[in-house]
């Protein structure tokens, strides 16, 4: 492993222990699963690429819109679910029909496949990507090799 991917894993497990905390991004303090990719970023390239509004734990489920997911599109590059790297950014949808609302960063591949990422009750975590949470990504991203 090696390049960006590499940076990003290392970056997010440095993250690991953090507690959740909704809205926040602060490795050691808290975070959510978009305060850990927002503090990965951080990390990596500096500023934030935009200002995030307040938003609810049910993020725009009443609505239907994909916000997360518009989001991640325009700061990442997307790419097919089956061509796992580790450092890439997966998007979640929790429940069919749901909008997609949780991130994750893959860690290990095949066998050993993982995916670091902050959970409610958890904190931030590397959790085995098992075949129901692989069952969840209905999207993945690499992060750019520059801001």
């Amino acid at each position: 492993m090696s390049g960006r991917g590499a940076e990003v894993l290392r970056a997010a497990r440095g993250w690991l222990g953090t507690p959740y905390v909704h809205q926040a991004a602060r490795r050691g303090a808290g975070c959510d699963c978009l305060g850990l990719v927002r503090g990965v970023w951080r990390e990596l390239y500096g500023a934030e690429p935009e200002l995030l509004p307040a938003y609810s734990m049910d993020w725009a489920e009443p609505q239907g819109a994909e916000l997360l997911w518009q989001a991640a599109a325009r700061h990442l590059a997307e790419k097919p679910r089956a061509e796992a790297a580790p450092g890439d950014l997966l998007l979640f949808r929790m429940r069919g029909g749901a909008v997609a609302k949780h991130l994750g960063i893959q860690g290990g591949l095949g066998a050993a496949a993982s995916f670091v990422h902050a959970y409610s009750g958890r904190g931030v975590v590397e959790s085995p990507l098992s075949l129901p949470w692989q069952r969840r990504i209905v999207a993945r991203f690499e992060f750019p090799q520059e801001s």
